[in-house]
């Protein structure tokens, strides 16, 4: 498999950019239970426009270096949580922060006063895109002579590096417990280790390394994409993991525990399906995966889909219709990340009509907002 081959594969975009560069959260009570708006403070939501509200869970896209005109209008208009950035996006880290300087002047009309979330891969080895830290991969850091402190440096590389260019969220680390080599995971040598108890060490300490920046983490992909092969690459197709539950849970779950004690700020899920939790939908869409995050293992903070372009959603609708289904879910975050930011307006639109319609539940709703908005607050 050749993901780079593959234009709108978000992996693909990964490895170019590096080459360029060198039970679900169906209860609304234990929804708000995770962030309380402050005693006394006033909900910040309750004065947004209906796409502004939609807009509070959705993060955008661009093609190039120049943010188009309606991602712009989107910042000014507060009708937006955050940008991803890609390789194509990236001249250099000065270049990159004078968009994201530009950008924070369009959101000084915004009602929301909080950071936009700025974030990209900055995982190490091939997946990178700044130049710099951290240079080695999570297979380099897992197999040395001390993977602790090897996740340490690169964790607080990692932060200081995309600090240095304007962005507070990296989409890392993978948590991922890969299974033999040159598997999916291992091919580019995104996974710490075989052993769970290496990607928990090695995966909590970048966490702890790197939030100890300022610079919020991603734990992903949950359940786990370690049993994949090398062609079960959800950025282009369907993919069914057979892995049981048992597995699942002391195996590919074990280093979100970890990560989770650490403090880890954001969980994104995979799009695989996994038969033994939800034979019908891909973790990122299924209120039962979702729920074995939030209820089994207690997670708190923001959920963030995977690429919502991705291949393996063919058969679940267009933008607007797998946006609605993540929400649905519990996905806090939109992840809109085809470099296009129709894409963006289009999912905020489905998310507006579907609070209209009650298609989705606005309490809800709201409380995966409020967590996102608590984490922006956090980033100040």
């Amino acid at each position: 498999m050749s993901t780079a081959k593959n234009p709108f594969s978000r992996r693909g975009a990964l490895l170019a950019g590096t080459a360029a560069l060198a039970g679900g959260l169906g209860m609304a009570a234990q929804a708000h239970a995770a962030v309380r708006t402050p005693q006394g403070a006033a909900d910040p939501l309750v004065s947004l426009t209906p796409a502004q509200r939609a807009g509070q869970r959705v993060i955008y896209s661009y093609a190039g270096l120049t943010p188009s005109t309606q991602l712009m209008d989107a910042i000014s208009g507060g009708r937006i949580a955050g940008v991803i950035f890609f390789g194509e996006n990236i001249q250099s880290a000065s270049q990159i922060k004078g968009v994201i300087q530009d950008m924070i002047d369009a959101s000084a009309s915004a009602p929301i006063k909080a950071p936009l979330l700025f974030m990209t891969d900055q995982e190490g080895g091939q997946v990178r895109r700044l130049p710099g830290e951290p240079v080695l991969s999570a297979k380099d850091v897992g197999s040395s002579s001390d993977p602790k402190g090897e996740a340490t440096d690169t964790g607080t590389g990692a932060g200081d590096n995309l600090l240095s260019a304007g962005m507070n969220v990296n989409l890392a680390p993978v948590l991922d417990v890969y299974r033999t080599a040159g598997d999916f995971e291992d091919q580019f040598e995104r996974s710490y280790s075989k052993d769970a108890s290496v990607v928990s060490t090695c995966g909590s300490a970048f966490i702890k390394a790197q939030q100890a920046t300022g610079v919020a983490a991603t734990a992903k992909h949950f359940p786990g994409l370690g049993p994949a092969s090398s062609s079960q690459n959800t950025d282009l197709r369907a993919v069914t993991l057979t892995t049981s539950a048992s597995t699942l849970r002391s195996v590919d779950e074990a280093p979100y525990t970890s990560a989770i004690s650490a403090g880890v700020k954001l969980v994104m899920l995979s799009w695989a399906i996994y038969p033994a939790l939800d034979s019908k939908l891909p973790a990122g869409l299924s209120p039962t995966v979702v729920g074995e995050l939030r209820n089994r293992l207690g997670f708190k903070g923001v959920t963030i889909t995977d690429a919502l372009e991705a291949g393996a959603l063919q058969s679940f609708g267009g933008v607007g219709e797998r946006a609605v289904a993540a929400a649905k879910a519990g996905m806090d975050l939109i992840l809109c990340s085809g470099r296009d930011s129709d894409q963006g307006h289009d999912a905020v639109a489905a998310l507006r009509d579907a609070l209209a319609d009650g298609s989705l539940d606005g309490t809800a709703f709201d409380a995966g907002a409020t967590r996102v908005n608590a984490l922006r607050s956090s980033l100040a």
